[in-house]
C-alpha cells in the first residue's frame, strides 16, 4: 500500500502541473495506515489543475448591482421557498478584486493569509508576499526565505515578528528584514513538516506532522507534545489556533486538542460515536475526528473536518453537513469564526458562511457551473435556498484553501488565485427589512400565516 501511495503521489504531482504540496501530502499518508483511502481522496482533490483566469466584471459595483446591498434592488426577492422564512437580511460580498502572479504574487497557489492592520501577509507554494498600500512585495528562497512553501503565518502583536510555518522546511521568523530558521537539527521542533503556527503571549505553537512544538521566545525554552505526553490518538497535527489563554490543535484523525495555559493540561474533543463513515448521533460531540482547523472566538470553538463543521459553546455541540446546511461540501479545509454566532468555511466547492447561528442563515459563494465566469451568492436558511445574488468574484478555481478578515474586508485563497471581498457598509448578523422578507416589489410575498414551505403570490 505504501508503494502504491508513493507512485500515486508522483501521478498527482504531474497531474497538478507540478504542484508539490499535493505530492508531499500524499507521500506522508504512508505513515497513517488507518486512513489510506481518505487521505488519498483528500490529496487527489487537492490537485486541481490550473485554469485560465476569466476577466473580472466591471469594478463599478453601484452600476453592476444598482445599489450597494443587492437585497434592496427591485426584483431581488426570494427566488425559491423550501422551508422556513428569513429572519433578516445577511450581508453579501458582491464586489471583489482578484490577484495572481501577474499582479505581484510569487505563486497563484495560496496556502495561508494573515492580516496585520492594513498589511496582508500571504503564504504561497513558492514564496511569501506582502500587500501594503496597494502594492505587492515578495520574498523567495533567493531572497533569503529558508523554504519556499509557506503553509501558515502568525504575526506577533508585541514585536511585529512574522512567524512562518514551512511545509517541509521547519519554522521561520521574519524580523527586521532577516529570516531566522528553526528546524529539527537546531531547535526543539519535533518535525520539519509544519502545517500551522499560532501565538499565545510570548509562546509560538506549531502543528507538525509528528506532534506539537512550543517555543517561548523570552526564555528560549522548547517543549514537545506527542502521543507520549498528550492525549493524541494520532500525531499528525494539521492546524493551530490560540486565544483567551487556550491553544487548540486540529489533529488529522485525532479530533481537537485543547491546551489550558493556566493548568498546563490537555483536553481532547473527539467524535463520541467513533463512527468513521456516518455521524451516528447528531450533536453528540465533534462531528468527525479527521479535523483540519480550529477557531476559538467569543467563548465558542469552531472546528472544521472533512465531513462537516462543528460548533461548541462549552456546553452544547452543533454539527453541520452539506445536506442540512449551506455547506456546498462537507470537505472543509479551514473554518474561521468571525464571532460566536458566525463562521466562514473554506471548502473544496466554494465558500460557505454561517451568518447567524440562531436563525441558521447561510450565504454560500460558489460557481454554479464550471463554465461560469463569476461566482453566485446563495442565501438561505439551513439547506433551503431563498435567494441568489450575482457577484463579481471571478476566481477560476473554487477550491478554497484559506481565508482571513481585514477590517470589513474578506480575503480568500484558492488553488489558483487570491481574492478580496470589499466590505463596503458591512454589518454582522442580520438586518430586518420587511419589504425584502415579503418579496419586494414584483417578488413573491410570503404569507405570515402560511405554513412553512408554502407561499402565496400577490
Amino acid at each position: 500500500m505504501k508503494i502504491f501511495l508513493i507512485i500515486t503521489s508522483f501521478l498527482v504531482f504531474f497531474a497538478s502541473g507540478g504542484q508539490g504540496e499535493c505530492a508531499w501530502r500524499m507521500a506522508l499518508c504512508a505513515q497513517h495506515q488507518p486512513y489510506y483511502s481518505l487521505c488519498a481522496l483528500r490529496f487527489a482533490l487537492c490537485a486541481y489543475p490550473p485554469v485560465k483566469a476569466f476577466d473580472s466584471p466591471s469594478d463599478n459595483n453601484e452600476k453592476f448591482l444598482g445599489v450597494q446591498n443587492p437585497f434592496f434592488k427591485k426584483g431581488f426577492g426570494p427566488r425559491r421557498a423550501a422551508g422556513g422564512k428569513m429572519a433578516g437580511v445577511p450581508y453579501v460580498y458582491t464586489e471583489w478584486e482578484t490577484f495572481y502572479v501577474k499582479d505581484g504574487l510569487p505563486n497563484d497557489h495560496i496556502f495561508s493569509i494573515e492580516a496585520e492592520g492594513n498589511r496582508l501577509w500571504v503564504g504561497t507554494e513558492d514564496g511569501l508576499a506582502l500587500y501594503e498600500k496597494g502594492k505587492w512585495k515578495s520574498w523567495r528562497e533567493k531572497d533569503g526565505l529558508p523554504w519556499k512553501v509557506i503553509s501558515g503565518i502568525a504575526v506577533s502583536p508585541k514585536t511585529g515578528d512574522v512567524w512562518l510555518a514551512l511545509f517541509g522546511g521547519g519554522l521561520a521568523r521574519f524580523s527586521g528584514g532577516r529570516f531566522d530558521h528553526f528546524n529539527q537539527f537546531n531547535s526543539g521542533l519535533v518535525n520539519d513538516v509544519v502545517y500551522g503556527v499560532a501565538l499565545l503571549d510570548d509562546t509560538v505553537w506549531t502543528a507538525t506532522t509528528a506532534g506539537v512544538s512550543s517555543y517561548n521566545t523570552v526564555t528560549g525554552e522548547w517543549e514537545i507534545y506527542t502521543e507520549k505526553n498528550a492525549p493524541m490518538e494520532e500525531i499528525w497535527c494539521y492546524n493551530a489556533d490560540a486565544n483567551d489563554g487556550k491553544v487548540y490543535i486540529a489533529v488529522w484523525g485525532g479530533g481537537i486538542l485543547e491546551w489550558d495555559q493556566k493548568t498546563r493540561k490537555w483536553n481532547a474533543h473527539r467524535d463520541p460515536d467513533k463512527e468513521m463513515e456516518i455521524d451516528l448521533y447528531r450533536d453528540d460531540g465533534l462531528i468527525h475526528i479527521i479535523t483540519t482547523s480550529a477557531s476559538y472566538i467569543d467563548g465558542v470553538l469552531w472546528a472544521s473536518t472533512y465531513f462537516g463543521l462543528s460548533r461548541y459553546d462549552g456546553r452544547h455541540w452543533r454539527g453541520y453537513m452539506d445536506h442540512d446546511s449551506g455547506l456546498p461540501s462537507n470537505f472543509i479545509n479551514l473554518s474561521l469564526g468571525r464571532g460566536g454566532t458566525s463562521c466562514y468555511n473554506a471548502t473544496d466547492l466554494g465558500l460557505a458562511v454561517l451568518v447567524d447561528f440562531e436563525s441558521d442563515t447561510w450565504v454560500t459563494y460558489k460557481k454554479d457551473k464550471p463554465t461560469d465566469k463569476t461566482w453566485t451568492a446563495h442565501i438561505g436558511v439551513g439547506n433551503n435556498i431563498l435567494s441568489s445574488v450575482p457577484t463579481k468574484l471571478a476566481l477560476p478555481n473554487h477550491f478554497v484553501i484559506c481565508l482571513e478578515f481585514q477590517g470589513n474586508d474578506l480575503w480568500i485563497g484558492t488553488g489558483h488565485g487570491l481574492a478580496r471581498g470589499i466590505g463596503k457598509n458591512y454589518y454582522p448578523g442580520l438586518k430586518t427589512n420587511e419589504k425584502f422578507l415579503q418579496g419586494g416589489p414584483g417578488g413573491a410575498v410570503f404569507s405570515k400565516s402560511a405554513p412553512p414551505g408554502r407561499r402565496r403570490q400577490k
